[in-house]
């Protein structure tokens, strides 16, 4: 028996259902690793420090495509872990991220697991109409291009019955 599918206008609820699909398979594989301390959301983070070096947060950020907010909740998480250190930066808002000798073990293991999902991922897209990834751009770039506050401006303004506040 399959599971419900949340109504296809709840995008909210289907998307955060999707992450948990995706995400969840992953942690158990981490699990079954021996990294239960280990989440997704790491990997882009050690991938580009790896990549590119030691760099401030607001930089980091940039480079793996998120938030300064969620960049900066995931490295307080992977410094908890001992996956992270912190240096002071060139003033003193600015926090530096570097790896730990620990991360740079996992190295080896993150990358292996990147290209295992990333061809788990082809064969899903072979499935679907469009690939996964394509639609999830082409969404961020339409709403960077007009935010949903704009599209929802210029749509009814209440509902019936409830009150501005």
């Amino acid at each position: 028996m399959t599971e419900p599918v949340p109504d296809r206008e709840a995008v909210g609820t289907l998307l955060r259902h999707l992450l948990e699909l995706l995400d969840g398979e992953l942690a158990e594989r981490y699990g079954r690793a021996g990294l239960a301390d280990y989440r997704p959301r790491y990997s882009p983070v050690i991938r580009a420090l790896a990549a590119e070096g030691p760099m401030p947060i607001r930089d980091l950020a940039r480079s793996v495509g998120v938030t300064h907010s969620a960049a900066s909740q995931t490295v307080r998480l992977m410094t908890r872990s001992g996956l992270l250190t912190l240096e002071p930066g060139a003033d003193a808002r600015t926090r530096v991220a570097n790896l730990t000798a620990r991360a740079k073990d996992l190295l080896p293991f993150i990358e292996a697991d990147w290209a295992a999902t990333a061809a788990a991922m082809r064969e899903l897209d072979a499935e679907l109409p469009m690939p996964l990834g394509d639609v999830l751009v082409a969404v961020v770039r339409a709403l960077q291009r007009r935010p949903l506050r704009e599209r929802l401006a210029d749509g009814p303004q209440e509902a019936e019955g409830v009150v501005s506040p």
